[in-house]
């Protein structure tokens, strides 16, 4: 069974800094042609906020993160990371990790064949 599990939340400052890891198993790592990383604040949907094609490298963000927020891989270990800058209280909310078989849209949660059971961030003023 594939298993994503993501780890690295917890309770910062504004201004600070958290790095989320969602590690895979149970499939060849580079055999979903993007991992990403989706966020859901309480009372709202869930927002696309960074994918990485796990071949080429490729990076995707979300505007409001842009600048802040940057997404990793390391192929060997079969992981992505999402390194968290200047956070803001607006970025509160459950992170969770996917995994995308087909090489389509990129921040779209509902074409995402695998997800996690998801790590919370929470950014206070």
């Amino acid at each position: 069974q594939v298993q994503l599990v993501e780890s690295g939340g917890g309770s910062v400052q504004a201004g600070g800094s958290l790095k989320l890891s969602c590690a895979a198993s149970g499939y060849t790592y580079s055999s979903n042609c993007i991992v990403g990383w989706f966020r859901q604040a309480a009372g709202k949907g869930r927002e696309g906020v960074a994918a990485i094609y796990t071949v080429a490298g490729t990076t995707i963000y979300v505007g409001s993160v842009k600048g802040r927020f940057t997404i990793s891989q390391d192929n060997a270990k079969s992981t992505v990371y999402l390194q968290m800058n200047s956070l803001k209280p607006e970025d509160t909310a459950m992170y969770y990790c996917a995994a995308k078989i087909g090489c389509g849209s990129s921040l779209i949660s509902s074409l995402y064949n695998y997800w996690g059971q998801g790590t919370q961030v929470t950014v206070s003023s």
